[in-house]
């Protein structure tokens, strides 16, 4: 039986990975700020990481955090040397090498410390789950008018088919970087936000604003998308319906 540790194990994605590896008779170790009995903060280390990780034989790195992500990897790449950790699998976001975000650029660098790191390493690139964009519509539909950066596409995907695939590479020997995956069309930020408004029954006006900067030419210019990889299946539509149920 292969014992695997999933970091962030109780978020969004990692939740599900663990699910996945749980019911296809993985021993399986939660790891996260709160999860007894790993309850690590990555971004600090220490005794209880090294525990968390002895004796596993595959790491899914799921944890991340606004800030200390690289940080955080340091120390889960020690541990996991010195653990003698055959296999390491990290999620990471299309166009981290493209498009000049923050946390983009940190996705970046922390997979180029895992490709340093000396392990087995398996990285997978997404884009973006249907329940960020869900999270930003309600952020933004609190005002009367919903403010949206003109111009930009985006390709949302089902958490739960990237759970599928991170269990997959999880069970499966190093592979690098592994073909990226993208959700089942590329839509317009304006059809999404219109498509939640009326899922959630809100009426706003909607107001495309174009913005200044190479960040925002980026994503304009789709560098975040992966329209060859179109391999997700659930739309967004499908999603919100699914939240209704």
């Amino acid at each position: 039986m292969t014992t695997i540790l999933v970091t962030g194990g109780t978020g969004t994605l990692g939740r599900l990975v663990t699910e996945r590896l749980r019911a296809d008779g993985h021993e399986v170790r939660v790891l996260s700020r709160h999860a007894q009995p790993y309850a690590v903060d990555l971004r600090e280390g220490g005794a209880g990481l090294d525990a968390a990780v002895a004796g596993v034989d595959t790491i899914v790195h799921c944890a991340t955090t606004p800030r200390g992500d690289e940080q955080a990897a340091r120390h889960l790449i020690g541990a996991a040397r010195r653990a003698g950790v055959g296999h390491l699998v990290y999620i990471s976001i299309v166009g981290v090498d493209r498009v000049p975000f923050g946390y983009y650029k940190t996705k970046l660098a922390v997979e180029k410390q895992i490709e340093e790191s000396g392990l087995g390493w398996t990285v997978l690139r997404t884009t973006q789950f249907h329940d960020l964009l869900v999270r930003l519509f309600r952020i933004l539909a609190k005002a009367p008018v919903m403010l949206l950066p003109a111009g930009v596409p985006d390709q949302p995907i089902e958490v739960a088919e990237v759970a599928d695939r991170m269990a997959e590479l999880a069970a499966g020997a190093p592979a690098g970087r592994v073909a990226d995956m993208g959700g089942p069309e590329v839509r317009s930020f304006d059809s999404l936000a219109r498509a939640y408004l009326k899922a959630t029954g809100r009426k706003r006006a909607v107001v495309n604003v174009p913005l200044a900067g190479r960040t925002y030419r980026e994503f304009r210019a789709g560098g975040h998308l992966t329209p060859e990889r179109a391999v997700g299946k659930g739309s967004f539509e499908d999603y919100l319906a699914a939240r209704r149920g």
